[in-house]
């Protein structure tokens, strides 16, 4: 399920921009409101999604419709000419996509809890699959030359599909709350999430996690175009791409420096996958920070990581500076982990069992959908507005300041930081601690 779940996701989300700017060459704040759309459609389809997961449809049932009506929308992509249409289009799709990563979590840990196990160390291993599904999709658009193709929505959809029909084999997750003794106008709304911003720690790391949703919607939507405008100057113009048998030849320590420069030029996404492989190991490092150092020291980590993911990309290009990009690639697995699988695990051990699903959604709700639509519309218009030379013609240059609007990026992430750790005060027990502890009855 993680596997397709992610797979989907990496055909086309970092690899759209490319299509967007080199193949289309619509405007960046377009390209803004089309990236904004699943901020948009998270502001209410994972709570809405949640609700009726919580209350009527089993989670994985309603899991399965959303991935194949997700597919059919998919597959019509590719006739779309028009960035007004293919707003509507892709505001669409991400309606059924974006809620189907909440309910992966409520139908994973479901399954997790019934088998007794702890999902705070055996759902993070499990995980990894969605970001092998990620790398595996990004690697196949890629290398069949699908970057600046709409044919990568086709990808997107044959899996959504599979994925769609395999929803029903999966575990059954039945509702938890009864619709038809709901006591409170709340319950009936399905508004009981919302009770968590009544604690005040609750509520600043929801608000948070909002602002680190932002992050992760700027390094998704301009890192593959990013690398892919390096093609426009010199020493990197017009490399062409790599074949199969090119690329084998080149495997040799004598012309490495040369392939590597390629294939950042060539094939940005397949640099920019490190960034995923980074995501399997760090992955696998949540149950240790986060029972020895607590939410709080890992959200703080994850917002310094930011700060250093965006500003190699400012300082990197793909000669001598291509460390620098790899090393950003790394440092993204400690910055998207950090606070988004901890987070999804953080929010699961403070919500009530009643409202699990709800509540996933709400931690959805805050990240992919405020965060990603004031991250896209602020960033697509800030960088139309102050980091793009309109005069020139982009076809044939680089016609953003790419330092400049990383630079921003990066100070944007440390603001974060330097405000988060003073004003989160929850405090972090270790297990060690609190085992004695409850021997003696205290809570």
């Amino acid at each position: 399920m993680n596997f397709l779940q992610f797979y989907i996701w990496g055909a086309w989300l970092l690899t759209i921009g490319a299509w967007w700017f080199q193949t289309r060459h619509w405007s960046g704040t377009s390209f803004g409101a089309i990236f904004s759309t699943m901020g948009i459609a998270s502001l209410f389809m994972p709570s809405i999604a949640g609700i009726i997961a919580d209350k009527w449809i089993n989670a994985e049932r309603l899991y399965g419709i959303l991935q194949i009506c997700g597919a059919v929308v998919l597959f019509c992509v590719p006739f779309v000419h028009d960035p007004e249409l293919m707003f509507w289009v892709m505001l669409l799709n991400m309606v059924f996509y974006m809620p189907t990563i909440a309910l992966a979590i409520t139908v994973a840990y479901n399954a997790l809890k019934n088998e007794g196990h702890d999902v705070v160390t055996v759902y993070p291993p499990i995980r990894v699959w969605g970001t092998i599904g990620f790398i595996a999709a990004t690697w196949t658009v890629s290398l069949m030359h699908f970057e600046t193709s709409p044919l990568q929505f086709r990808i997107a959809a044959a899996a959504s599909l599979l994925l769609g029909l395999y929803a029903f084999t999966l575990p059954k997750c039945p509702p938890k709350l009864d619709a038809a003794h709901s006591v409170s106008l709340a319950d009936r709304l399905g508004l009981t999430s919302f009770v968590l911003f009544k604690n005040k720690n609750m509520a600043v790391f929801l608000i948070f996690a909002m602002l680190l949703g932002a992050a992760l919607q700027l390094t998704n939507a301009y890192g593959d175009t990013f690398l892919h405008d390096f093609n426009k100057i010199a020493p990197y113009k017009d490399m062409a791409p790599l074949d199969w048998h090119t690329f084998f030849a080149s495997l040799n320590w004598h012309s490495f420096s040369d392939l590597a420069t390629r294939l950042a030029v060539a094939h940005p996404a397949i640099i920019i996958s490190i960034s995923q492989f980074s995501e399997t190991a760090f992955i696998l490092t949540i149950p240790f920070f986060l029972k020895r150092f607590g939410i709080k020291a890992v959200m703080t980590m994850s917002m310094l990581a930011w700060v250093l993911r965006f500003g190699l990309f400012g300082l990197g290009n793909p000669g001598g500076g291509l460390w620098m990009i790899v090393l950003s690639c790394i440092i993204y697995g400690m910055a998207f982990d950090f606070f988004n699988i901890s987070g999804s695990l953080f929010v699961e051990s403070q919500a009530d069992p009643k409202i699990r699903a709800s509540a996933q959604g709400l931690f959805m709700f805050m990240t992919n959908g405020v965060g990603a639509v004031l991250g896209s519309l602020i960033a697509g218009w800030a960088i139309d507005t102050f980091f793009t030379d309109h005069t020139c013609n982009d076809t044939v240059a680089v016609c953003k300041d790419w330092p400049g609007i990383w630079m921003a990026f990066a100070g944007y992430a440390l603001i974060m930081a330097l405000l988060f750790v003073p004003l989160f005060k929850h405090k972090h027990v270790r297990e060690e601690q609190r085992l004695p502890r409850q021997a003696h009855g205290e809570v």
